[in-house]
């Protein structure tokens, strides 16, 4: 896997669907833009923006001209999911940025999203092109529960807020398949099974908890994971909870027995399981993240 690789999405016999491996934060298999080659074209998130022309070289492969696009379609407004939308709006001018209701202020005016996103992200904002205003025209809010026509496909809109209140994911019933956003966890090529993901301040495990139940009663045979790539369902969403609770067992215990928050923080970061696949500087800045996410999650639940 490289920048700028395309990848057809074959599982559970899905088809019409590709997605480009964008080499977010310079690591190879992390982030995905889907490309739904439908009768209306779509994009599925769009990257940091960052190297977002990797997404246009990518449609242009497929067969699809920006001209002819006509939806983009970020999951949830956390930048890693929409930071490009801006950027490939104005290059694609007759596409409607089509996203859950809660997140359409956010980039209709950037500037909070983009000033939250550096207190998250720290160095790695390198990486992110600062956000600039969606005309309101080009934005169609969707409700939970509307569906996004594209004639032989579709997107069914189902809000997932567990990891953000703005997180809603999509199911496409001519693939029988889920774009899962964040709700499903992070798939890797190089990692056995899926690995949390939970970043502050939106992280909440009984939400999280729920919005699998959500994926799970969409009963979908595949799940298209912005953080990467498609996988067939089988067991993967009752794994991610019990991966997910466990993690969140484990920060709260080794809060209780080190008592200071940047020792925890500390403790995970130097043992990231995802060191072999996405190098030790990505691994370790993700997990002092997710740390942050849940440290914070459980102070909420003292208030």
């Amino acid at each position: 896997m490289a920048l700028g690789e395309i990848h057809e999405a074959t599982a559970a016999g899905t088809s019409d669907l590709y997605y480009v491996d964008v080499d977010m934060y310079d690591t190879p298999g992390y982030g995905s833009v889907y490309i739904l080659d439908a009768e209306r074209p779509a994009l599925i998130d769009t990257g940091t923006g960052y190297r977002y022309e990797t997404v246009l070289d990518a449609m242009e492969t497929v067969g699809i001209a920006p001209e002819d696009l006509e939806v983009i379609a970020p999951t949830h407004v956390h930048l890693d999911h929409a930071g490009g939308a801006h950027l490939l709006a104005e290059a694609c001018p007759n596409a409607d940025v089509c996203l859950y209701e809660a997140g359409a202020q956010f980039l209709a005016d950037p500037t909070a999203i983009w000033e939250g996103t550096k207190d998250v992200i720290g160095d790695r904002i390198d990486y992110y092109i600062e956000p600039e205003p969606i005309p309101e025209r080009r934005l169609v809010e969707l409700e939970d529960g509307e569906t996004v026509d594209l004639g032989d496909h579709a997107l069914e809109v189902h809000h997932a807020p567990g990891h953000a209140f703005h997180q809603a994911v999509f199911y496409d019933p001519a693939n029988d398949g889920v774009f899962t956003a964040d709700a499903a966890g992070i798939n890797s090529p190089h990692i056995e099974g899926v690995t949390h993901t939970s970043p502050p301040p939106g992280f909440d495990l009984a939400g999280c908890l729920d919005d699998i139940e959500t994926l799970k009663e969409l009963d979908p045979a595949a799940l298209y994971y912005a953080h990467f790539g498609d996988r067939e369902t089988g067991e993967l969403l009752d794994t991610y909870a019990e991966v997910l609770t466990d993690w969140v067992d484990r920060v709260s215990a080794k809060r209780e027995e080190l008592g200071d928050d940047e020792a925890v923080i500390d403790y995970f970061a130097a043992r990231a399981e995802t060191v072999d696949a996405w190098g030790e500087a990505h691994a370790s800045e993700e997990e002092q993240m997710n740390v942050r996410g849940v440290l914070h999650a459980l102070d909420q639940h003292e208030e």
